[in-house]
């Protein structure tokens, strides 16, 4: 089991305006929520919980990135999402976790007790509505993961996952985008190699649809073009 270490506990510390499990609630209702979190913060490469761990707590992501990944039998990486600002994790059905979280940058988050959380969703007005938009949201996520690992082609995998990744930082307007993550992650969330991943960035830059200015950011040249690829609406030869 790992341990993350509370930054405070001081319940003062909760900040409504970050927090996505109270968007639209009452100082009031959030009252109970405030009691039963803690903030805590990770660095780099740290684990919030791992495949297998007892899921006895609910995580919310204020700041920074996480990978979500599982093991496959042979022991292959298998990303399935990468989570943001405004995210849940920990909500399961079952009494342990089904994939392991792990911070990609330094990451600072809100931990509620599972029981005790679960126990308010009955008793605050407005929050089982707010988890079911929140679950809604990852339903969303998880069906175009399915599409985009399902017919797309290497160059509409990667143009999906920029324009992703925009979209997660809500700079759909945005000329720059982080990408915190590796070449390996990219090429692990998208089913791809990681030569697969490189080629395909160098021809987006030579096609002039992107630049890489730094290793952790990119910028989006043609967010028109990028766009119509990640739909496989054009008939431009990459």
């Amino acid at each position: 089991m790992y341990t993350i270490a509370p930054v405070a506990k001081d319940v003062s510390r909760f900040d409504l305006t970050r927090s996505v499990v109270c968007r639209g609630l009452s100082q009031q209702a959030a009252r109970p929520l405030m009691a039963i979190s803690s903030l805590h913060r990770k660095a780099p490469g740290e684990i919030l919980f791992a495949e297998g761990d007892e899921a006895d707590s609910i995580y919310e992501v204020l700041r920074g990135t996480v990978r979500l990944y599982k093991l496959l039998p042979d022991g292959r990486r298998l990303i399935t999402a990468f989570v943001s600002a405004g995210r849940l994790l920990g909500l399961a059905l079952d009494d342990v976790c089904v994939y392991t979280a792990e911070a990609i940058t330094d990451v600072t988050l809100y931990r509620y007790k599972r029981t005790a959380f679960e126990r308010l969703v009955d008793e605050v007005p407005g929050l089982a509505m707010r988890l079911l938009a929140v679950a809604s949201d990852e339903l969303r996520t998880a069906q175009e993961r399915m599409l985009l690992l399902g017919r797309k082609s290497a160059t509409e995998k990667v143009a999906s996952f920029l324009v992703l990744m925009a979209g997660q930082q809500g700079s759909d307007g945005a000329e720059e985008v982080a990408i915190p993550m590796t070449r390996s992650d990219i090429a692990d969330y998208l089913g791809l190699t990681i030569g697969t991943v490189s080629r395909t960035l160098t021809k987006l830059i030579r096609q002039g649809v992107i630049a890489i200015p730094t290793a952790n950011r990119i910028e989006i040249r043609d967010r028109d073009d990028l766009e119509h690829l990640a739909a496989g609406e054009t008939d431009r030869d990459l």
